[in-house]
């Protein structure tokens, strides 16, 4: 059977409507070519008449002639006449905006904030390594972070078909970026599952790693104690009991990663209750993600206020606080204070992994992506200072208890989170409260960071294959089959071993180095292959102007050139990994390492070279080809007197061209010609 469609059309100031009616007046029959196109021509002459009748009444001259043709597309459907296909599903946006704004501040403010931030401030020169720091934010941070949010919110795609609408030939960005989100997933929500543990044992009458009458203590086990420190710890001779529940009861750390041991079943037990939770955080796709995020984002900043009042009443705080934050001009001239500075920004700011590009896609086309780019990074970073506040004072508050330096106590990472910070709180008045509310908040911060990797990643395998996977149900199996796998992987880490595999995976799966050369690569794509003008003319039909041209120039030339020389100065200052800078692994481990460091990053070349070879034509046009943007991405939209605009209707397709006339009042009528 033979289908029509047809679009009605009103003819402004006239009283006559037409009808949704075939020309030939007979749907039933099956017409000829011959006596369609006299039907047509006889469609087109009545429609004209209609258009003359039209402009005498508002006084505007016309061309009797169309002004534009139509294109009629006749389809053998093979179904009855009058069956409708299926509508694709349409994509799914944030309910509003206040979503997005806690859905990427619950994925940038994380961990690092609190454990990493502080301290490389204090080891760094303290107030002067703000200056490195604030310098790599606004050169490097905003810049990626605005690039990514709006390629995202531009295109409506994931991380990898973003960039194949973009530039094909970047694709293997895509590919690179998402490997490092599932290494990334696999081994950060171990982290919660230590957590986990560290606040179940912190429901009891007295904590567990405030004495050495455990279990697991040795005979060299030391306690803190109230104005005293050990000598045994003073010259090495003892293990505090902070560090044997962490080392013997939480981890059952064993000698070497050949040493793989036994699944520690508690660690086991905790990751999959963390597993659980990330599902069903985002099982049902934005929708349940936008909901969660309004507790998972905003009560960790709850939890670092309790906490950061707490720290401040207590004595010895104020000499913690100056610790932190007293300056050392002379830590400017040590390369290192920089590559810190550089490595935290892109660390703590999610760029260069398209997580940021996915929550983006989900965005309404209209929405200030620039204003909410500036805002979300000025908070990420006072969050991490303020943290500072909250960290120093009480390692200034046990720094006075136990008579030592503030150095002999302050740690980073995981040191702080479960052995400096652990060994204060046993020092405080109510000691199991203050233990309670700063692992809730370390899981908080961890598991809204954690489930928005999850929800990135599938939005990015479902934009590869949006037919199959417009089915919600397949998604969520989708989701399901990842977390299980994760999951899977991740009980290697909850082994005797499994903190040698962790510390691989978090120094090798996740390099800076990686990291850096995909910050090189998005910026050449969008400043001079993509061109830095057109995404600026992307951006002004989406906001309506033009941001700050800095933002551009950082594109082009700033930020490429610095991520260039920190990636340089990182390559020849590599070192390979030391557990705690002494325990050298095998040959194998350094080789496990070098595989997730080139699983991702050699994805962008290799890539590259694919396209290359199975594209046709010559090199030249090849490439050309290549750098090419999709023609169904959004095109923006320039000011002129007629405004065209691109209608499709199923399969007849009319180009509508809007003419402005302005009558004796000032008012403006408007005339649709076919």
């Amino acid at each position: 059977m033979w289908a029509f469609v047809f679009v009605p059309l009103v003819s402004i100031g006239s009283k006559e409507k037409t009808g949704c009616v075939s020309p030939t007046g007979h749907s039933s029959q099956k017409p000829t070519s011959l006596n369609l196109e006299r039907s047509w021509q006889f469609y087109f002459r009545r429609q004209s008449r209609k258009r003359l009748r039209c402009s005498s009444l508002l006084g505007v001259e016309m061309d009797p002639q169309p002004s534009s043709q139509l294109k009629i597309t006749l389809t053998n459907s093979g179904n009855k006449l009058g069956h409708v296909q299926a509508k694709p599903q349409e994509r799914e946006q944030w309910s509003n905006k206040l979503e997005f704004i806690l859905a990427v501040a619950g994925h940038i403010i994380g961990l690092g904030n609190i454990w990493r931030f502080p301290y490389l401030c204090y080891k760094n020169g303290g107030g002067v390594f703000l200056i490195p720091y604030v310098l790599f934010l606004f050169t490097c941070g905003i810049p990626l972070f605005f690039l990514e949010t709006s390629l995202g919110q531009f295109t409506s795609q994931g991380g990898i078909t973003c960039w194949r609408k973009i530039c094909p030939l970047f694709e293997g960005l895509g590919y690179g970026s998402q490997v490092v989100v599932l290494y990334t997933g696999v081994y950060y929500i171990v982290i919660l599952a230590w957590t986990f543990l560290y606040l179940f044992s912190s429901v009891r009458t007295e904590l567990p790693w405030a004495s050495c009458d455990n279990s697991w203590n040795t005979d060299g086990c030391v306690e803190h104690d109230h104005n005293q420190t050990s000598p045994q710890l003073l010259y090495g001779n003892g293990t505090s009991s902070v560090v044997e529940f962490w080392e013997r009861r939480i981890l059952g750390l064993s000698e070497g990663i050949d040493q793989i041991g036994n699944i520690r079943w508690d660690l086991a037990l905790c990751l999959l209750l963390a597993w659980v939770l990330c599902y069903f955080c985002v099982w049902n796709g934005v929708k349940s993600t936008g909901k969660v995020v309004y507790f998972t984002a905003t009560f960790p900043y709850v939890m670092l206020v309790v906490l950061l009042v707490r720290g401040l009443t207590l004595p010895g705080a104020q000499e913690g606080i100056v610790f932190y934050l007293y300056p050392d001009p002379s830590r400017l001239t040590d390369p290192e204070v920089w590559m810190d500075a550089g490595s935290q920004i892109f660390y703590s700011y999610g760029v260069c992994t398209g997580v940021l590009t996915s929550l983006g896609s989900y965005n309404k086309y209209n929405n200030n992506c620039y204003r909410d780019c500036v805002y979300l990074c000025l908070l990420n970073s006072l969050t991490s200072f303020v943290a500072g506040f909250a960290i120093f004072s009480v390692l200034g508050f046990m720094a006075k208890e136990q008579g030592v330096d503030i150095s002999m106590v302050a740690e980073s990472g995981p040191g702080l989170a479960f052995i400096a910070y652990p060994r204060a709180v046993a020092l405080m008045p109510l000691p199991q409260l203050w233990a309670i509310f700063f692992f809730v908040m370390i899981i908080f911060l961890g598991l809204d960071s954690e489930f928005v990797y999850q929800e990135a990643l599938v939005t990015t395998i479902s934009d590869m294959y949006p037919s199959f996977f417009q089915n919600s149900c397949r998604r969520k199996l989708l989701l399901l089959a990842i977390s299980v796998a994760s999951f899977l992987v991740g009980l290697f880490m909850v082994t005797e071993g499994g903190l040698y595999i962790f510390q691989l995976f978090d120094y090798y799966a996740c390099s800076g180095m990686t990291l850096l050369l995909f910050a090189v690569l998005q910026s050449v794509c969008i400043g001079w292959v993509y061109g830095a003008d057109r995404q600026y003319d992307n951006i002004k039909d989406m906001i309506g102007y033009r941001p700050w041209p800095f933002m551009k120039y950082c594109w082009q030339y700033v930020t490429p050139a610095i991520c260039t020389c920190t990636f340089l100065f990182s390559l020849i200052k590599y070192t390979p990994l030391k557990f705690n800078n002494t325990y050298e692994y095998p040959w194998w481990g350094y080789a496990l390492g070098g595989f997730f460091t080139l699983s991702s990053t050699l994805l962008v070349p290799l890539w590259m070279l694919y396209a290359v070879c199975v594209t046709p034509g010559t090199l030249k046009q090849r490439l050309k080809l290549l750098c090419t943007p999709s023609m169904d991405i959004p095109r923006a939209t320039k000011k002129a007197s007629n405004h065209e605009a691109f209608q499709t209707f199923t399969e007849l397709h009319t180009l509508r061209t809007t003419e402005s006339s302005t009558d004796k009042d000032g008012k403006t009528q408007t005339l649709s010609v076919i």
